[in-house]
């Protein structure tokens, strides 16, 4: 067997020594409750998109209201998986997902939208989207190699979140433009 850093004999002492911190150990990196905050501001960022995402759907109207709508509930219910997995891995973490409804949009990167042209429904979504690939890039790069298990969460939420920017740029492409009068 490859060599340790650490002895078998003292890893499995620290492992039932701090038996109560569950996943974190002195392995991990990162600063522990800066990563909790984090994750409750992304956590607090998703829970606003769903919000957002799920207005647009029942307000969404139009001669191209229909394939938009279904698009916005589909996001919803993406970002509703991401909300999940925010406040799984906040758990995990040993911390409380926050779920304030009071604090949910000064937490949240992203705004909420109460746009009532579909156009402007799309424009803000892709704003929101933008948003998330910016501040998950940053999240992932910032957490490095200190949390891999958090990284991947947040990984995983970025390819979704520039998939969700793409379908709504294309959406975007191919709905007209109002006349201009």
């Amino acid at each position: 067997m490859a060599e340790f850093l650490t002895d078998i004999e003292t890893i499995r002492e620290r492992a039932r020594r701090e038996i109560d911190k569950g996943p974190v150990t002195d392995a991990y990196g990162a600063d522990l409750e800066r990563v909790l905050r984090v994750l409750n501001e992304a956590l607090a960022t998703e829970i606003v998109c769903t919000l957002r995402y799920k207005r647009h759907y029942y307000t969404a109207s139009g001669l191209y209201s229909e394939p938009v709508a279904a698009e916005f509930l589909e996001h919803a219910q993406e970002e509703q998986t991401h909300a999940d997995k925010l406040a799984q891995r906040i758990v995990q973490l040993g911390g409380e997902p926050d779920f304030d409804p009071d604090t949910l949009t000064k937490r949240s990167h992203a705004e909420y939208d109460a746009s009532t042209d579909l156009i402007d429904m799309v424009k803000e979504d892709l704003v929101a989207e933008r948003v998330a690939v910016a501040s998950y890039t940053e999240i992932v790069q910032w957490l490095g190699t200190k949390d891999p298990t958090t990284r991947r969460v947040f990984e995983d939420l970025l390819a979704q979140e520039e998939e969700h920017a793409d379908d709504l740029r294309g959406l975007l492409e191919r709905i007209p433009p109002r006349p201009q009068g």
